[in-house]
């Protein structure tokens, strides 16, 4: 049965899949609902103080003329109303007393509204004045003897004013919904920015320029370039190192390797006695051991450099450790003519892995005992370093191997933790150039740190362990 091949729909093609679009929308919806809901607010705020300004006109001057009532009485209040009425400039104060009969006494109001009834309320009306109708706002006092009053306000400027508010609020909505659409345009065209130059980058990176980075351009988007950057500095700087150490291996291993073939090759041609085969067999598999040897410590490198033996962490007595590491490497001292000083104080116990730890120590002894001169002496000191009022948790222990050798040259300093790295006078000595990488490895997994000097004479190598893991 043949398949369809079907073209994406128009709905699958439309931009509102994209994310820079989704981004921007949401922006621009977000930014309208914020502005519309302020508009909003300052439209209601403004109509409700326009509303309680002639409420609170009302009762002020309600209040007075309930004074004059009191004074004065009906006539008191009648001559009162007349005064305000033509001392009334703006024309929109409204006024009805009327007595038990519901005859007008005084006001300008032709006659008691049907709706107004109840006097604890306010009552917003449309009368007729003169010629042409009004909206006007009342409220209607009850008086002794049956007497009503009603104090109003004709409210037409205050409708006014609030529909020219209304109408100025309607367009501020609509430039800022404007101004909104043209920001979400603005974050579109950074986010997209950032993405494909962030895409234009990783091709790069995946089409072999590892040299390629995101530029910067002085803006927010700055702090993704950036990371992006150190990780591809990082991968660059791990990429270098694959490479480098490939090349190591390569030639670090092809030295034994053709020895040992050499050997095969020789004894099959040349060797008479099965004393000269078995010689020349046990000679190469000691060369292949050595590559064993090497395999296994970039093997146990990168277990360290993964973290993994961190799992097998306890409480290490480095007192007992290191008296123990001098015996074991007293004989082999005493061997080469080599003298073996301990000098070591009081050390607190830590967390960490003991077995890894004699490991460091033994590679640092091994080469001090390696390139110190017959009849000197090798160093083996440590020193607890508390921080100062802050009890013995925190601070630092310092594990010295020193020698009594030529040491080394500054440039080989630096680079002797690299992986095969054998500086010029240790290129004919036994050795695959991993002894120092491993240590530096096990320090980096205890959070330490690894640090070589020269002595003068000799060298000095200092592992430094903190006191809290």
């Amino acid at each position: 049965m043949t398949q369809v091949q079907r073209n994406p729909s128009r709905w699958q093609r439309w931009p509102i899949r994209s994310i820079g679009v989704n981004f921007a929308l949401t922006y621009s919806v977000i930014f309208i609902l914020s502005a519309g809901i302020f508009l909003s607010f300052t439209w209601w705020s403004t109509t409700n103080l326009l509303n309680r300004h002639v409420q609170n006109a009302i009762e002020s001057d309600a209040s007075d003329l309930l004074h004059r009532w009191q004074a004065g009485g009906p006539h008191a209040l009648s001559h009162a109303i007349e005064d305000r009425l033509d001392q009334n400039v703006d024309d929109d104060a409204l006024y009805l007393l009327v007595d038990g009969q519901g005859r007008r006494l005084a006001g300008n109001l032709p006659g008691w509204p049907v709706k107004i009834q109840k006097p604890d309320r306010f009552y917003e009306l449309p009368i007729r004045r003169y010629s042409f109708r009004t909206i006007a706002k009342f409220r209607v006092y009850d008086l002794p003897k049956q007497y009503r009053l009603i104090v109003g306000h004709d409210v037409r400027d205050r409708a006014l004013l609030r529909h020219i508010i209304t109408e100025t609020l309607v367009w501020c909505s609509l430039m800022v919904s404007l101004l909104a659409l043209g920001g979400a345009f603005v974050v579109r065209r950074l986010f997209r920015h950032v993405v494909y130059s962030i895409a234009r980058t990783t091709r790069a990176i995946a089409n072999g320029d590892l040299n390629h980075r995101i530029a910067l351009n002085g803006s927010e988007t700055d702090l993704v370039a950036e990371t992006v950057n150190t990780m591809l500095e990082r991968i660059n700087r791990l990429m270098d190192g694959v490479k480098q150490v490939s090349n190591a291996i390569a030639h670090d291993l092809r030295t034994p390797i053709t020895r040992a073939r050499t050997r095969l090759e020789d004894a099959i041609e040349h060797a008479g006695t099965e004393e000269e085969i078995r010689e020349a067999v046990s000679l190469a598999v000691s060369d292949l051991d050595h590559v064993t040897m090497i395999f296994e410590a970039l093997l146990r490198i990168a277990q360290i450099e993964a973290g993994a033996k961190r799992a097998a962490f306890a409480e290490v007595d480095l007192n007992q450790l290191l008296e123990t590491m001098a015996d074991f490497y007293d004989v082999s001292a005493e061997e080469a003519n080599i003298k073996l000083v301990l000098a070591i104080d009081p050390l607190p116990v830590i967390t960490g892995d003991k077995s890894l730890l004699q490991q460091a120590i033994a590679n640092l002894l091994d080469n001090a005992i390696k390139f110190a001169p017959s009849g000197s002496s090798i160093t083996l000191e440590a020193h607890a370093h508390p921080s100062e009022g802050e009890g013995n948790s925190t601070g630092n222990i310092t594990i010295t191997v020193r020698d009594e050798g030529t040491g080394m040259a500054e440039k080989d300093i630096i680079r002797a933790h690299e992986r095969f790295f054998r500086a010029e006078a240790a290129r004919h000595t036994p050795g695959s150039g991993l002894g120092l990488s491993l240590v530096q490895a096990i320090m980096s997994l205890h959070k330490g740190t690894l640090t070589l000097r020269n002595a003068e004479p000799g060298l000095s190598v200092t592992l430094t362990l903190p006191l809290k893991g």
